[in-house]
């Protein structure tokens, strides 16, 4: 019988693997920036109203301590980076996207 301990895991879980730290990490600074701003206003809006959750809401900021506070202790740099990096990079290709549609639809009627 086969304890906690001694279990093997499955073929495709590659912990050791170059790439799955920087993946790790990557993907979860992406569902990171998308997921805690949204979470954090919804419960703003619910708790304080509308008009009192818009001057709380620049306080989201805070959420970059996570990914920089894991940029610390040397055995979770690497994740920390990547994720730090996919932060601001989704928050850059957001942004772009968005300053291109807003080009677009103005420019479209001249």
């Amino acid at each position: 019988m086969e304890t906690t301990t001694t279990r093997r895991l499955p073929d495709w879980w590659h912990r050791d693997h170059p790439v799955f730290g920087p993946l790790a990490g990557f993907f979860t600074g992406i569902l990171y920036v998308l997921l805690v701003p949204g979470i954090y206003g919804a419960l703003l809006k619910a708790i304080v109203g509308y008009k009192h959750a818009e001057s709380l809401f620049p306080f989201v900021l805070v959420m970059f301590v996570v990914p920089i506070g894991l940029l610390v202790p040397q055995h979770t740099r690497k994740f920390g980076a990547y994720m730090l990096f996919a932060c601001f990079a989704t928050l850059i290709v957001v942004g772009g996207v968005a300053v291109g549609v807003l080009w677009f639809l103005i420019h479209k009627d001249k």
